[in-house]
Parts: C-alpha cells; sequence; structure tokens
C-alpha cells in the first residue's frame, strides 16, 4: 500500500484500539486507579519496569507491588522506613526481585526529594526531536545511588542500543492527551512529536510486514527507523501508532 493507504489504515486501527476497553487487559489499568499525579508516575512506572512476559502476570505483580506500598505509592515512597522495605520480602516478577524493587523504592525517594519529580528529570534532558538521550540521562540519575550491578539491567539505556520498550510506553501514558482516556495525559512539559514507539516483537513483527521497519533486530537503530516512517505519518503525535501495531500483533494476529 502506498503512504496515504498506509496512514489510513494505521489511523483506523489506531481508532479502533484506543478505547477504553483496551485499558482491561492492559498494565496501564494500574496507574489509573489513582487521582494523585505522583501516584499515578510511581505506579506507572513500576508497572512499566515489569511489562515483559504474561500480561495477566503483569498486572497481578503490580498489583501486589501496589498493595506492599499500602495502595499509596507516593506517601509510601516519601516516607518508608527500613522495616516498610523489609516487607518487599518475597517479590519477585521474574528476574524482577526484591532487592531490585527496594533500589527502585529508594531511587524513587531520592528523584521525588531531590529531582524534582519523574517529570523533571526526562523534561530537563529531552531534545527537541528525540526523548532517547533523555532516558539515557534518567538511568544515570537513577543509578547515582550505591545499588547491586544486577538492577542496572532493569531500566534500559538507548545509547546502549536499547530500543527501551518499557520506559517508552510508560512516556507514551505519562505524555499523550486525547479524549480516549487510554493514556493518563498527565505531563505537559514533554511534546508528543518527540516521543518513540514501544517497541517489541509483536510491533516489530508488524512494522515490518507493512514495509515500515526493515532492520530485523528490535534495537535502538530499528526504533529511530520506525521512528522516522512514523513521523512522517503523523509529526505531531507518531506514537499514537503503538495501539495500531499493537493492537495488529496481539489481537488480530497481523
Amino acid at each position: 500500500m502506498n503512504k496515504q493507504e498506509l496512514k489510513a489504515f494505521l489511523d483506523e486501527k489506531y481508532t479502533q484500539y484506543n478505547t477504553l476497553e483496551f485499558i482491561d487487559s492492559d498494565p496501564v489499568q494500574i496507574p489509573h486507579r489513582y487521582s494523585l499525579k505522583e501516584d499515578k508516575e510511581i505506579a506507572g512506572f513500576l508497572a512499566a519496569t515489569i511489562a515483559w512476559g504474561n500480561r495477566k502476570m503483569i498486572i497481578n505483580n503490580s498489583n501486589k507491588m501496589m498493595q506492599l506500598m499500602g495502595d499509596s505509592p507516593y506517601d509510601f515512597i516519601m516516607n518508608f522506613s527500613s522495616n516498610h522495605l523489609n516487607k518487599l520480602d518475597g517479590f519477585v516478577h521474574r528476574t524482577f526481585n526484591a532487592e531490585d524493587l527496594k533500589y527502585f523504592m529508594t531511587s524513587l525517594r531520592n528523584i521525588y526529594k531531590n529531582h524534582g519529580g519523574l517529570e523533571a528529570v526526562f523534561a530537563k534532558h529531552q531534545a527537541v526531536d528525540s526523548i532517547q538521550g533523555a532516558i539515557s540521562e534518567f538511568k544515570k540519575v537513577f543509578f547515582e545511588l550505591e545499588h547491586l550491578q544486577r538492577t542496572t539491567k532493569h531500566v534500559s539505556d538507548p545509547l546502549n542500543n536499547s530500543a527501551a520498550k518499557r520506559i517508552n510506553m510508560m512516556l507514551r501514558w505519562f505524555c499523550r492527551h486525547d479524549n480516549n482516556g487510554v493514556d493518563l495525559g498527565i505531563w505537559d512539559s514533554v511534546p508528543t512529536s518527540i516521543l518513540s514507539c514501544p517497541l517489541d516483537v509483536h510491533s516489530g513483527n508488524v512494522a515490518r510486514k507493512l514495509g515500515i521497519l526493515t532492520r530485523k533486530q528490535n534495537d535502538a537503530k530499528a526504533l529511530k527507523e520506525l521512528d522516522t516512517k512514523l513521523r512522517e505519518l503523523d509529526p505531531n503525535d507518531p506514537v499514537k501508532y503503538d495501539f495500531a501495531l499493537f493492537g495488529l500483533g496481539v489481537f488480530e494476529g497481523f
């Protein structure tokens, strides 16, 4: 199909999948529980961090994390004691375990107390045409405290050629504003025009079948190629096509 036909097709699929029904089977439901911006941010960041594998397991384990924080993520982050952290013992999601979670809690407190919060870190380091450098800088800030080396693998770095799927997904949740109610739209300082599509096996395979991605690996180079194509279709909101690519791959087996 030509560019005009491709845009019409993807716009149709975006509209089809960007609905409230999408929330029921997606980890975005976790931050949707809350009304406080900081609660949404922390819940969204933690849910996105473990968003690989079976989606039901992701949602169940995200719910467990919220329960461990007394269902008040921001209050917990700002006020936890060592005894509170010990209650996290036993938590595990695949390779993300209680020690990783304890560091995440500690680092999030540092970010909210000393860096102005999650949004401020990303906004400070964004470029005019890309958020990927800001993700890399975020990782530096996130691990500026003493930490286990094993924990660093749970925050991706585009400068190490990672597609950083989970953080890009989180940024879509936080930055996109529309009237459909799936994405949260709680950040105003990062424009959607610089966001990148959360590239994974589903969206990557669909993109290749549609001819908008040629690189075989799902890495930072592939993401840049995909970004370029999607921005041709919608310069202001290219990441909206994540709904189309993901929906086609997961729900339609495209």
